[in-house]
């Protein structure tokens, strides 16, 4: 490694010379530490954490991602980044948030340069909130209609019906002797219209037509975003209600709430799994999942899409793992959680593709489709071919409502992490609101409600899938830059001081190699190879015109803009006498950064570490650890 290495290697690895402390406890703001509330019990906090990782991601990404990427072959690369990236950043989050018991907005004080992620993420929240709630509203709205006979998807005989409705899938795949073309639903079939000559027309399911249709009424593209639906509308109001009784008191009542949203999946899953297995084809569904193609072990574009899927679906560097860790007990062993919560939330995922692989094999099966014809990923998995596959199961309406009350408690956890974050930050900025905590989630129920109506209008699906596709893109680099403060600015030996006070020992030494190297390299390798291997968004056939992709594009890049104003401002107010001297002072933990807990902030003391001479003596340190008070 170059030596002089960039301005943000200076305080970590550059600063540590013969050992000094810094005393912290002159911080201002012990009245949000007294009035910081806590889980109830260890129980509360695992299922929060579970309920909000395990989300929607697990249900309908992962087995997409599992089929087009060559089955076991994306399960085992799937592991891997699990192991080297995911866990090590799920483990910083959580130590973060519980040493400081402090919002991913007020966390980073450990490094005032880079504080600036806490309000990147809480912004990337601030608008997956706004449109996340729709697919609660959609999953509300297929509830109700899972209580009537027969279910209305599975019929062409409904007022949103057209007469290239069909109810049998196999029909799409029917060979064509007048037109050989090909659509993403399946051949055109000629059909008969009077005098009028035979030609081919695009049939479609039921099932999408009562999507498309009779839910969203979508239009033909984002330029015409046309009305509101009123059964939509009502479906989306009726979703925040929810959300807001369940959040009403903070974690006095989510935490209750969790014992039912973040076990239920599970019982659901587990009783649609057993089902699934009686049914014919289901055998080859999973064998189809767990089959590894090993010529695919050498193909890019399976890692980077194993990558992506473990940090989509276990969520670290999003914020709301620091939030839900800040209500722990300093003592909280997080370092046993972090491993246990790893496997438990990707586990879901792996566990959930049997239940998904073995209902898709069923519908193979019964279409003589194969396996790939029948999975699509997104909203086209659960709401279009997963009702089509348990509405021809016997009572139908059963293993519906058992569906979308997994998918709603999933999406319910998920929307209530992220809402808590963002309450949680504004709270602890500005304590004097603690004691109006319910008119807040009030006031931010509302707007969030008004700004998501365009999300129910009849353009609606298409400003939901640009959103969704672009948000994202700033998440790698705030793990990147967490993780760059920790194993290269603030130091993974002062880290591990910093855990052993709260659980009596430090971070083991693969845990640290993984910080400072693997896991900042498997993410340099996500951003470089998905920045390399973009594609613009469609939704079917629609494909987004130019001006739509710039939007995108401004979306995923604003929460980038705090990155960039505070390191400014940080630099701007450091002391020193040169650019370099002010860069290694910002790199400096503010007074503001110590623990959570009242009686360890007292007497906390930062470890200036300055025997250390050499830039490989400083390296050897953080990797292998050091007490500098036995030197």
């Amino acid at each position: 490694m170059d030596t002089k290495g960039t301005a943000v290697e200076i305080n970590g690895f550059e600063e540590m010379g013969k050992c000094e402390t810094v005393s912290l406890t002159d911080a201002t703001d012990s009245k949000v530490e007294n009035e910081r509330e806590f889980w109830t019990n260890k129980v509360e906090s695992l299922l929060s954490l579970i309920g909000y990782c395990v989300g929607l991601g697990n249900i309908w990404r992962f087995p997409y991602f599992c089929m087009r990427n060559g089955g076991g072959t994306f399960l085992f690369a799937f592991l891997v980044f699990l192991i080297i990236c995911g866990l090590p950043m799920y483990f910083v989050d959580m130590a973060i948030g519980q040493f400081t018991g402090r919002t991913a907005l007020h966390a980073w004080e450990l490094c005032p340069l880079l504080k600036g992620i806490g309000a990147g993420v809480l912004l990337v929240l601030v608008i997956i909130s706004s449109y996340y709630t729709i697919i609660i509203a959609w999953t509300l709205f297929y509830l109700g209609n899972s209580f009537l006979s027969p279910l209305p998807w599975r019929t062409c005989n409904n007022r949103w019906n057209t007469d290239k409705c069909i109810t049998d899938r196999s029909l799409q795949i029917i060979s064509n002797e007048t037109s050989s073309n090909e659509t993403e639903y399946g051949r055109m079939l000629p059909i008969n219209l009077g005098n009028a000559s035979t030609f081919p027309v695009k049939m479609v399911t039921s099932e999408e037509e009562f999507f498309q249709r009779g839910l969203l009424e979508v239009s033909e593209g984002l330029h015409e975003i046309g009305g509101i639906p009123w059964h939509l509308a009502v479906c989306y109001l009726a979703a925040w209600v929810i959300l807001y009784l369940c959040l009403v008191k903070g974690i006095r009542s989510s935490g209750k709430v969790v014992y039912v949203t973040a076990i239920l999946p599970y019982v659901l899953l587990t009783v649609l799994l057993i089902r699934a297995l009686f049914l014919p084809g289901a055998k080859e569904g999973i064998l189809f999942y767990i089959t590894p193609d090993l010529r695919r072990l050498g193909d890019l574009q399976v890692w980077l899409e194993a990558a992506l899927q473990v940090f989509y679906s276990l969520c670290p560097a999003w914020g709301p793992i620091i939030t839900l860790a800040s209500y722990n007990k300093f003592n909280n062993n997080c370092y046993r959680d972090s491993i246990m919560l790893t496997f438990i939330c990707e586990g879901t995922s792996i566990f959930g593709g049997f239940v998904v692989f073995a209902v898709v094999g069923f519908m193979a099966e019964r279409t003589g489709m194969t396996i790939s014809e029948v999975v699509s990923t997104g909203p086209g998995l659960v709401f279009m071919a997963y009702p089509e596959a348990l509405a021809q199961l016997p009572m139908p309406n059963v293993w519906s409502v058992m569906f979308f009350l997994m998918l709603l408690s999933v999406g319910m956890d998920t929307q209530f992490s992220h809402m808590e974050t963002i309450v949680t930050a504004l709270l602890d900025q500005f304590p004097f609101l603690r004691k109006k905590r319910t008119i807040i989630h009030a006031l931010v129920c509302v707007i969030w409600f008004l700004f998501g109506l365009i999300m129910c209008s009849q353009g609606g699906m298409y400003v939901f899938q640009l959103m969704d596709w672009y948000i994202g893109l700033s998440i790698p680099v705030f793990g990147f830059i967490e993780l760059l403060i920790i194993g290269w600015i603030y130091g993974t030996e002062r880290f591990s001081q910093d855990v052993t006070m709260m659980i009596g020992y430090g971070i083991p030494v693969v845990m640290r190699i993984a910080i400072i190297f693997v896991a900042p390299a498997a993410l340099l390798f996500v951003f470089v190879f998905a920045f390399g291997t973009y594609e613009a968004p469609s939704y079917g056939s629609y494909k987004y015109p130019t001006y739509a992709t710039a939007i995108g594009v401004l979306i995923g890049t604003v929460p980038l803009v705090p990155v960039v104003v505070m390191a400014y401002r940080a630099i701007k107010n450091s002391q020193g006498n040169s650019f370099v001297e002010r860069i290694s002072n910002a790199c400096k933990p503010s007074v503001n950064w110590k623990p959570g807990s009242k009686k360890h902030a007292r007497n906390y003391q930062y470890p200036e570490l300055k025997e250390y001479k050499t830039f490989w003596s400083k390296l050897k340190v953080n990797i292998f650890g050091r007490d500098c008070n036995k030197n």
